[in-house]
């Protein structure tokens, strides 16, 4: 058997057991790659056409054979199994004290959508409900001459954190804190980027197993998954400084944005999943 049969076999099986993706990929043959090449120990970034024709040993076959079924079997999202996943091409640990970063922010961060609401006067940055830590750190990498805050209410997740941090040397760089909300975050932030709890509750009662194997703490957002905002933006005016900017994913609840805070017009950015998931708010429009 070639890799590449290796790793179209565990694709059926992931298709036939129904497992959910959406933590890291999106459809099945993007996740048996990811399973088949961590667990033989090649680089994910590879060339697949290049190595397909690689024989695997019936050893081989069996050690990936056991992960798809653990995957199976568990539900465990994959980055909870090996321990990695990836953001923006930026490799971070991940366990089941955080979920698993998948932030769109990440993307207008990356490709320097960000960089026009900023000014040489941007100094400092608060990743709020950091996480893993993972926005900090592109933050961080992306803007060399800031200082980032990566805040999170959880001391798990901060600890999850603290890894990636110095995984990739931004000790120096990067400070986290414990805080819930903004209660410990003075401020003042030139840029305050949230990934907050947002899922309301009927999409929380219907999640697959995967996603309900994340912490709750990190995606339950209330009836209409507006809990955690509505505090949010009634602290961020004095959290930000005059031309701060507050960057804030939603998902899929743009219809309950709108009903909780309707006098707010904000600037929506583009990202892969659509145009009405991310939204931007100045600290002018915030104070209003």
């Amino acid at each position: 058997m070639t890799l590449t049969e290796l790793i179209g076999v565990a694709e059926q099986r992931l298709l036939q057991a129904g497992v959910a993706f959406g933590q890291g990929t999106t459809n099945a043959f993007d996740e048996a790659v990811w399973l088949v090449l961590w667990r033989l120990g090649l680089p994910l970034d590879g060339d697949l056409d290049a190595e397909g024709n690689r024989p695997v040993t019936a050893d081989e076959q069996q050690q990936v054979s056991a992960l798809v079924e653990q995957r199976i079997a568990t539900r465990q999202p994959a980055a909870y199994l090996t321990r990695e996943a990836w953001l923006q091409g930026v490799s971070f640990y991940v366990d089941e004290r955080v979920i698993i970063p998948r932030s769109l922010i990440a993307e207008p961060l990356a490709d320097g959508t960000l960089d026009a609401w900023l000014s040489a006067d941007t100094h400092r940055v608060l990743d709020l409900c950091s996480g893993n830590g993972s926005l900090a750190v592109l933050a961080a990498l992306a803007w060399p001459e800031v200082q980032v805050t990566g805040a999170d209410l959880s001391p798990d997740a901060l600890a999850v954190a603290h890894i990636n941090v110095d995984r990739h040397g931004l000790q120096g760089r990067v400070t986290l804190i414990e805080s819930d909300g903004l209660s410990a975050c003075p401020g003042p932030y030139d840029l305050i980027l949230c990934n907050p709890p947002y899922v309301n509750a009927q999409s929380m009662a219907e999640l697959p197993a995967e996603f309900r194997a994340e912490p709750e703490l990190a995606l339950a957002g209330g009836s209409d998954g507006m809990d955690f905002v509505r505090n949010l933006l009634r602290d961020a005016p004095s959290r930000l400084s005059p031309h701060g900017v507050l960057v804030l994913e939603i998902g899929h609840e743009r219809t309950f944005f709108e009903a909780a805070f309707p006098h707010l017009q904000p600037v929506w950015l583009s990202t892969s999943a659509g145009d009405d998931q991310v939204l931007l708010l100045t600290a002018e429009a915030l104070r209003g």
